[in-house]
This record gives structure tokens, C-alpha cells and sequence, in this order.
């Protein structure tokens, strides 16, 4: 009988033993689906606030794109508009002494200066050359000219063609002739 209590007493702490030990991996088990779901909402959260950052890029690039496809839409536009208005200018140059008081010329030059207005309006301004030092990021030398004066060297001695400039980027460039300076050699 006492084998019977000892054996009745063994299940019982087998099944304490057991109760405990199934106790145990449930709670472990709980945890381990609270701390799945407590990384899997972390990186859920990561995953939205990284596609509501590309969403905002994207925003702000297309912007930018935008910008960028009418600034270079108006300067496609001006490649071909300037030309034009250089050579208006050009002719005022070649103005007979007896047409200078007639009505055409006066128009000619009223629609220069509204061309002018205009492209001042768009961002674009002239480069001034005008007594300058040649700059070679926004003129270009077609020809020098030879000077005996050290302090002209490499001043622009004339303008061949008026160069422009589209808020900060030259489009294109003034066409100039730049002074060199040489000694006078005695023969």
C-alpha cells in the first residue's frame, strides 16, 4: 500500500512537474508572439514612414522636374529668339545719316526695347563686356588685337556679338576681340 501512495504521490508531482513545465513554454510562448507582434508593428511603422518619405521625394522631385522642363523650355526658346534680337540691334548700326529721324526707325527701336523688356521679364540679362577682362566662362575670343599698352592685355577691345545669361547660367556666350599685349620692337 505504501507503493501504491508513493506511486499516487509521483503522478501527482509528475503532473505538478508537468503543469509547471506546460505552464512555462505558454507563458514563453505569449511572450514570444507579443514581442513578434511588437517587431512586426516596429517594422511595419519603418516601412510607412520610409514610403512617406520616397512619397514626399518623389513630391519634391516632380516639382523640381517641373521647374526645370519650363526653364529649359524658355531657353530652347531663347536659343532661337536671340539671334533675332542681336540682329535687330545690329542694324541700328548700319542706319543712314538721312533715315535717322524716319517712323521705321523709331519702331524698330520701340520694338528693341520691348524685346529687351521682355527678356529681362524671362531672367535673362546681357553680359556686359564693355572695358572688362576677358572671362572665359562667359565670353569667347573670336580675335585679338595687338596693343603696346601693358594695361590693356587681355581687356576686351570690342564686342563682336552680345552674349546672355538666363538668371545664373550663361546660354550664350559674348563673342569678343581681347587686346594682347606686345612689345614694340624697333626694326
Amino acid at each position: 500500500m505504501q507503493n501504491k501512495k508513493n506511486n499516487d504521490q509521483e503522478a501527482k508531482d509528475n503532473d505538478l512537474a508537468e503543469s509547471v513545465q506546460e505552464d512555462g513554454p505558454v507563458e514563453s510562448a505569449e511572450k514570444t508572439i507579443e514581442e513578434e507582434l511588437a517587431e512586426r508593428c516596429l517594422e511595419m511603422e519603418n516601412k510607412y514612414k520610409r514610403a512617406l518619405a520616397d512619397y514626399q521625394n518623389l513630391v519634391k522631385q516632380t516639382a523640381q522636374e517641373k521647374i526645370e522642363t519650363v526653364r529649359y523650355a524658355n531657353e530652347n526658346l531663347l536659343y532661337q529668339i536671340l539671334p533675332v534680337y542681336d540682329n535687330l540691334k545690329i542694324s541700328l548700326n548700319h542706319i543712314n545719316e538721312d533715315v535717322e529721324q524716319s517712323g521705321w526707325l523709331v519702331g524698330v527701336k520701340h520694338v528693341i526695347r520691348q524685346f529687351k523688356d521682355v527678356l529681362a521679364q524671362l531672367g535673362v540679362e546681357e553680359i556686359d563686356t564693355s572695358g572688362k577682362k576677358f572671362d572665359h566662362s562667359t565670353m569667347e575670343a573670336i580675335d585679338k588685337e595687338i596693343t603696346n599698352d601693358k594695361k590693356l592685355n587681355d581687356i576686351i577691345a570690342r564686342e563682336v556679338k552680345s552674349g546672355y545669361r538666363l538668371k545664373d547660367k550663361v546660354i550664350a556666350p559674348a563673342k569678343v576681340v581681347v587686346y594682347e599685349y606686345k612689345e614694340k620692337t624697333e626694326e
